[in-house]
């Protein structure tokens, strides 16, 4: 008998918009969270292909050690700061992540509903991945101020990173559910609640 169709929430929003508050909140409801951020770490953990890759392009401004480890803030400031460079380091990491996605997603083929928690979505072509695509939402100025306090990082580098993903306002008309994190935490519970009902699923 055929598998009824597998619910894929595809789960994105700018860098610091709230996405790992979304997928908290997700997990408690029992649903399998594939992250993307996680299986990028893993593409570049020291001695792995990814990783000797970027240490062969960039050599000691960035990795230490055989097997090489990385520098991922040194990495950071040289590709958020170029944009052909960031461009490389996406060909490389991207379609790692996406076979692993696959697997991932054969492995848990029977679940009825799997999170996909992926940054950079659009941007990756990874949105045909999934059945319906949640944005969480904020203001640009809530981003800035979030990233410079989460990552330590000044008002000038927080807006390179910020300029390396679509902004919010092109991704808007690309969800299928808009999750507004203006108001904190607690503003997203009855929010997440609705978009999971039955009667939200497209």
């Amino acid at each position: 008998m055929a598998l009824p169709p597998q619910r894929r929430i595809g789960l994105t929003g700018g860098i610091a918009s709230g996405k790992s508050t979304v997928g908290r909140l997700l997990a408690t409801h029992g649903l399998p969270i594939l992250d993307a951020d996680v299986y990028a770490r893993e593409v570049l953990e020291p001695g792995s292909p990814g990783a000797r890759a970027v240490a062969e392009r960039y050599g000691a401004s960035v990795a230490t050690g055989d097997p090489p480890e990385l520098d991922r803030a040194a990495l950071g400031r040289i590709v958020f700061n170029d944009a052909a460079e960031l461009r490389w380091l996406e060909q490389l990491v991207h379609p790692l992540v996406r076979l692993r996605f696959a697997a991932e997603l054969e492995r848990l083929r029977e679940a009825p509903a799997v999170v996909l928690m992926i940054p950079l979505l659009f941007e990756a072509g990874l949105d045909t991945l999934c059945s319906e695509i949640w944005l969480v939402d904020c203001d640009e100025d809530q981003q800035l101020q979030r990233l410079m306090g989460r990552d330590g990082l000044s008002a000038d580098d927080a807006r390179a990173r910020l300029a390396a993903q679509w902004p919010l306002a092109r991704k808007r008309a690309l969800a299928t559910v808009v999750l507004d994190n203006r108001g904190g935490p607690q503003a997203l519970v009855p929010q997440v609640e609705a978009a999971l009902s039955p009667s939200a699923a497209h």
